[in-house]
């Protein structure tokens, strides 16, 4: 998530409309916008949603209907702070740095906690978390060849952990309670099925990479002689 201020003025002191919902370009981004605030919230969100999953020793099924409302505002907030970027131009180092963080942590604070309380097996939370974690570091391996953009199984991936989360979130019992086994299974295949295909991808951009690097390099030699 990125940011830029939802409305400026132009060089003539009136407000010039912008985009399809009327933003404004201008020449620098505010830190205060909606987009950024979104993500704030969502970071407040993330202690709010464990100290409400883990009351009363985890297991009130009250307390961990409202552990479910947070997580689904938080959810929710990572949608719109991404809409509200990509419409507004929304862009700040900030929200370049906090968005990846808030939306891994809420989902973290999630896994963990699930497996914490029982309720999770370990090895779920174990796969899910060394996947984001890896591909992260990937994604800094190979940036100064490129930027490896989400897919849409990556977005299949996230719809489906934050849905099984949730299930999980919540107390449910009988057919829901199998659902929600199957849904966090189609999460954790979708999990590892991106993060391999994401590894190709990584490799060949850094291949080409290197092979451009080497190129140029040989063309430089070659205009010095």
């Amino acid at each position: 998530m990125t940011g830029v201020p939802a409305s400026a003025t132009g060089g003539t002191g009136r407000p010039t409309p912008r985009g399809k919902l009327g933003a404004v370009a201008v020449d620098q981004a505010s830190l205060w916008n909606i987009a950024n605030i979104l993500t704030m919230v969502r970071l407040v969100l993330v202690p709010a949603f464990v100290v409400l999953l883990l009351q009363d020793g985890g297991h009130d099924p009250a307390w961990r209907a409202w552990a479910w409302a947070a997580f689904a505002v938080a959810m929710i907030t990572d949608v719109f702070d991404g809409h509200l970027a990509r419409t507004y131009n929304l862009v700040t180092d900030f929200g370049k740095i906090a968005d990846p963080i808030a939306d891994k942590a809420i989902m973290a604070a999630g896994l963990v906690s699930l497996s914490a309380l029982g309720d999770l097996p370990w090895w779920v939370t174990a796969v899910i978390l060394a996947r984001e974690l890896g591909i992260t570091l990937m994604r800094f391996w190979v940036i100064r060849h490129g930027v490896i953009p989400a897919s849409r199984g990556g977005k299949m991936k996230t719809l489906a952990q934050g849905t099984a989360v949730g299930m999980y979130v919540l107390m449910l019992t009988g057919p829901l309670a199998t659902l929600r086994f199957w849904v966090m299974t189609v999460a954790v295949v979708l999990t590892v099925l991106t993060g391999l295909d994401y590894v190709r991808q990584a490799v060949v951009l850094r291949r080409r990479g290197l092979a451009a690097e080497r190129a140029a390099a040989e063309r430089s030699e070659a205009a010095a002689r």
